[in-house]
Formats: structure tokens, sequence, C-alpha cells
């Protein structure tokens, strides 16, 4: 079974009234155990994620794929691990938070919708917060997890250990995960040339316990990534690099309206580096590197008061991000040419979040959430200034902006029929590429992309509703978003610039339409046919257009996921069946085509081993039996995906 939930997530209980908050929760893992209800436990957390209605994929490899939420890409949407900001050093988008973190160490996504997402900061199309794997205090305990895992497909080799040891005054959870793969092959037996990875990932969390309610916890990330290639871009990737850390000090006061204060300081560093030294024909040799340093700190204070349950958080962070591109002539008698592609930008942000969730009765309440941020931008590169300068004269080093939101959200839920209702404002500042990107190019339309630093704030009005039911043998819901976003930035070419890259279309430069539309509706449903047999389906469609009636990028067709799920003591068997519609509504003028419709056939069976102190579970499975040839929306350049691909998953835990 999909491993995602609609779940009612509620403050401290203190009487019979509690509030109704909807939180959409992808269940990842417990402790060092990776999900048991996955068909693939030891896929990718993209694999994972892309099973909600509200999230998809674009798709530039086999490797880190860009997360959207309600049809719109990373520019208009927050993705946190832990509640930490982090951002990533390609100008191409290679590195997206998610490609920094493992299944083995994460517990859960959390996926909030518009400006029920704006906790940690401005979002128009909302957020996903990855929580990772923490031990508790108590008894003394630990246990041992082991993972393999091999693809046929691309020959993908995964290995991971895990351990965790918890007492009453400490904890320490510890993850290793390993993966390495080949190029890939589409149906047809097809190989996809540079679609290769390696990667390898360590977690480490400590916990000490200072007082019955006061705990400390310091936490580590370390990832990198070699050898990345992108078949649907014109480079690959030498090395991905992240080095995230934190310390966070928890307070759980006895008496009092506030049930957790939690303060947390972080820090991390990305570095990227672009690569095209293995393809075969480069018109001309190009070092393009990239760095992102974040330094931040939140302070997150849950409590209830009577009908009232608040969330306040204060929340700051200092990112400095720098790329450059140097270009070798093939003439070595010519000088190479430099440039910064982002100008060593630091952004400062200061927000401040509170949220009120009032139960009305015991079956229904009312979220009420605003935030207010300081969002300032500086080109701390003197030669980046200039560079920019050039189509701007009168352009400050300094830019600032205040931005702004309100959301409120109302719940009904009585004996299992439930429907909801909200509205939201958000504006969002132009991410560093809109704003200061020099001549950034988009393989996807043939372009290069120059920022506009004086851009608006764009700010979107959305609206929302569901309407679902549940019983003992099953649940429904329809569920539905609509977003007017004003001054919508995109890059609109411009008849008076020469492009900087050889055979490029000419170049865009950032600007703002008037507005533009996006409609999400989603239809899931569960039923339990049996004991032993269940049914999953899901049914998404999604409409985008601007002013002038011009679809939008990236907006889905009609797809569809169904599967049935049987299980009977320690053996499992899952068969699905997942595609797309025709994509009729393309947008030619933002590089799209026409892609068909597809539907590919998976399964997958799971038995457990249980012994006195510990447990095998083992998965095999064949993904895109038919070996179907295949391209989506999302794929960039129409790329196909995988053919068919025999997997088989083994965690050992004790």
């Amino acid at each position: 079974m999909n491993s995602f939930y609609f779940v009612f997530s509620q403050a401290i209980q203190t009487d019979s009234i509690i509030p109704i908050e909807i939180k959409e929760i992808i269940v990842i893992g417990k402790k060092a155990q990776v999900s048991e209800k996955q068909s693939k436990p030891l896929t990718s957390i993209d694999d994972y994620l892309q099973k909600s209605p509200k999230v998809d994929m674009i798709k530039r490899g086999a490797y880190a794929w860009e997360p959207i939420i309600n049809s719109m890409p990373t520019e208009r949407t927050l993705i946190t691990i832990d509640g930490m900001r982090i951002f990533g050093a390609c100008t191409d988008k290679m590195d997206p938070i998610t490609s920094y973190i493992e299944v083995s160490n994460l517990s859960e996504a959390t996926i909030s919708s518009g400006q029920e997402g704006a906790c940690f900061g401005s979002t128009i199309g909302g957020s996903i917060d990855l929580k990772r794997n923490q031990s508790s205090f108590g008894n003394q305990n630990w246990d041992f997890s082991l993972n393999s895992g091999f693809e046929t497909n691309n020959k993908q080799k995964i290995i991971g250990t895990a351990f965790n040891y918890s007492d009453k005054l400490f904890y320490v959870d510890t993850d290793f995960m390993f993966r390495d793969a080949e190029n890939y092959k589409a149906g047809g037996n097809q190989e996809i040339l540079f679609s290769q990875f390696k990667k390898v990932n360590f977690s480490e969390t400590i916990g000490y316990k200072l007082h019955t309610n006061k705990r400390i916890e310091a936490s580590f990330i370390y990832d990198k990534a070699t050898n990345i290639g992108y078949p649907a871009l014109p480079m690959d990737v030498a090395v991905a690099e992240a080095i995230i850390t934190a310390l966070k000090f928890e307070y759980l006061p006895k008496v009092s309206p506030i049930k957790k204060w939690e303060t947390k300081l972080y820090f991390n560093t990305i570095s990227h580096k672009m690569d095209d030294t293995k393809r075969p024909f480069v018109a001309i040799h190009m070092d393009m590197p990239g760095w992102s340093k974040t330094y931040g700190y939140y302070t997150k204070i849950n409590g209830n008061y009577k009908n009232h349950y608040f969330l306040v958080n204060a929340n700051s962070f200092y990112n400095k991000s720098v790329a450059e591109m140097t270009m070798y002539p093939n003439n070595p008698n010519e000088n190479p040419m430099f440039m910064y592609t982002w100008p060593d930008v630091s952004t400062f942000y200061n927000g401040f979040f509170i949220e009120d969730n009032y139960a009305l009765n015991c079956h229904s309440s009312l979220k009420i959430s605003v935030s207010l941020g300081s969002h300032i931008n500086r080109v701390e590169s003197q030669f980046g200034l200039e560079s920019l300068q050039i189509f701007y004269p009168n352009m400050k080093a300094r830019n600032n902006r205040i931005l702004k939101s309100i959301s409120s959200n109302y719940n009904y839920n009585l004996q299992g029929f439930e429907y909801g209702v909200g509205f939201g404002y958000g504006e969002r500042a132009p991410s560093v590429s809109e704003g200061y990107g020099f001549y950034l190019f988009n393989s996807f339309d043939g372009f290069d992309n120059i920022g506009t630093p004086n851009l608006k704030n764009e700010n979107s009005i959305e609206g929302n509703a569901f309407i679902g039911f549940k019983t003992k043998n099953g649940s429904a819901k329809i569920a539905s978003s609509y977003f007017h976003i004003s001054n919508y930035i995109v890059a609109k070419p411009s008849i008076d610039l020469i492009p900087m890259t050889i055979g490029a279309n000419g170049v865009k430069i950032y600007s703002a339409l008037d507005y533009a539309t996006i409609f999400n509706i989603s239809l899931v449903t569960e039923f339990n046919i049996s004991k032993l047999l269940k049914w999953h389906s899901q049914l998404v469609y999604s409409r985008g257009k601007d002013i002038e009636n011009v679809n939008l990028p990236f907006i889905s067709p009609l797809s569809y996921l169904s599967s049935f799920v049987f299980s009977k003591g320690m053996f499992s068997a899952e068969f699905s069946v997942q595609g797309n519609a025709n994509q009729d509504n393309f947008s030619a003028i933002y590089g799209e085509d026409k892609t068909p419709d597809y539907a590919i056939l998976n399964s997958s069976f799971g038995y457990k081993l249980l012994f006195s102190k510990s447990k095998i579970t083992m998965k095999l499975g064949v993904e895109n039996i038919l070996d179907t040839y295949y391209s989506t929306y999302s794929d960039w350049n129409n790329f196909p995906r995988q053919g068919r691909n025999i997997f088989i998953n083994l965690n050992y835990s004790l």
C-alpha cells in the first residue's frame, strides 16, 4: 500500500474538545527500519514523495528530481529538513534539498498546501518538511539494522546500516547508506547514456536529557554524490556535497499553557560542480561550480489555552549563494572567459509566524495563521554587480522587501464524514536566479536567462476545499485548490540581446505577468475488499494558464494510480497500474510539446522471517512489467523513463 495518509494531527488534549487539522503525512520509516508498507522500501525519497496527490517531480535524469507542489516548482515552494532552511548550489536545479537525505534516516514527510506551509518562511504553493528519525528517552534499548538492495535495470547496488541506542538520559541514532548505479535502460532495452550516479550518506543524531523537562540534541548529515549523469541536460555533475548540522534545545513546561518550546541553531554548506568533460561533443568546455552556505535559527512554541491550540515561530536565516562559469576556448592562445552566474548574493530573512487552531466544538475547528517577514538581498561581488549594471545601470547592491501571508481554514468531522474550506493570501520574493541570474542557460526552451533585481513580490490569493468520508472498511476524499497568482514571474524573450551559449535560441529576461491561475483536484480512495485484500486508487488533474490564456509549463494532465494489496501473515503482495492521459494542454512558448498517454504495470512480493530477537524482511518486485517506452509531461526534454526493472530489497533488524 502507498504509505501516505491524511491524519488528524492535534495539540495535547486537555479535555474532550480538540481541534481538527487535516495534514498529509507520508510515512517513510521508524528508527532504523524503512517502511515495510512500501512495495519498494529502499527507493528514493523522490519516489516516496510523488505518491502524494499534491506532489510530482521534474526529472532531468535518474537522480535528484525536483519536487513540485500544487503544480509549482521550487521557486514557489518551501522544503525544509526538520525545519531547517537549505538552499541548493546549482543554477540548473540539479541539487534539490531532497537529494541530500536518505529514506533510512527519515521518519516522515509533512506536506502542507499553500499558506498552511508558511511556518518557516514565505511560500506560494506549499511546503514539505522532512522529519528525521529520533529516538526517545526511556529504558535502556538498542537496535541495529542492515539494508541491502539490487536493481537489474541500472545495476544499482544499495547497502546501508543503522544503529540506535537510548536510555533514560541519552540517545544516539546513526545511519549510513551507499548507492551506486550505472546507466539505466528505457523500454525496448534502449540505454540512456549519462544517467549513472554514485552516492554516500551519513547521518547522526545525539540527544541528552539535562533535566526531567529539558533536553538538548545535536545532529549532523554528510552527503556526497559523484559522477552524476543528467541525460536531459548538456552537462553532468562531478560532485555534489552537503554538510548539514544543528543544535536543538527543547523545554517542556510542567504546568503552563506552553506545552513545548523548541529552539534550534543550524548551519549547512552545499558545494556543486557541473562537468562536461565526459560528453563526446562539446562546443566549448566550461567549468560551472556553485556554493551555498546558510546560517539560521528558529524558536517555536506549541501550547493550548482553553479551546485554543496555538503555534508561534520566530525564524531567521542568512544565506550566501555564488556560482561561476569559466569558458575555455578551443584556441589555446585565447584567454578563458569568466563570469558570475550568481554574483555572490546574500539573503537575510527574519520572519514571525503565529497560528491559532480554535476548537469550536467536538467536531469542528477554525484555524487562522498570520506571518510577516523581512527579506533582504545584497550582491556582495563588485564584479558581479557591475556585470548586472550593464542591463540595469541604476541597480543598487541591496534590495529590501516585506513579505506577508494570512490564511484561514474551517474543518468539520462527524462520524466519519468530513469537509473543509480555506482561503489564503501569500507573497514571495524572486529567487536568486530570477532576481540576479546572469546568462543561465535553460536547455528546456534553449534560451539564456537574465535576472531582474527590481521585480515586485509575487503574491497569491488561494482557495481550497475538501470533502470525504471514512468507515471501518474504507475512505474516500476529494480535495481541490485554486491559486490566482499576481505578478507571476516568468522569463520572456528579448530581441535586443545576443545569447552567450553557443546554439542558444536567444535571451530571456525575467519579468512579471499580471497574473496566472492554477487549479488542482484529486480523488483518493481506499477500501478493504476483504480482511486480506485492500484496494487503493488516486486520480489527479491540474490546469494552469496565464493572463493571455497560454498554458503554464509542468502542469499535470489527468494522472491515475490503482493498486491491490494482499497480506496474510508474513506474506504480502501488491499489483498496481499507473499512468497519465495525453498532455494536450502543453505550453510550446515555454519549451513543452505534446506527450502521449502511458500506463505501466508494477508488482511486488514481500515476506518476513522472525527469529527470537531479529527479523528479516524481503521485498522482490518488477517495475514496468511490460517494458513500456514512455515519457511524461515532467520529464525534461522528453527523456524516457526506466523500462522493465527487477529489484530486491532486504532488511535485517536486531
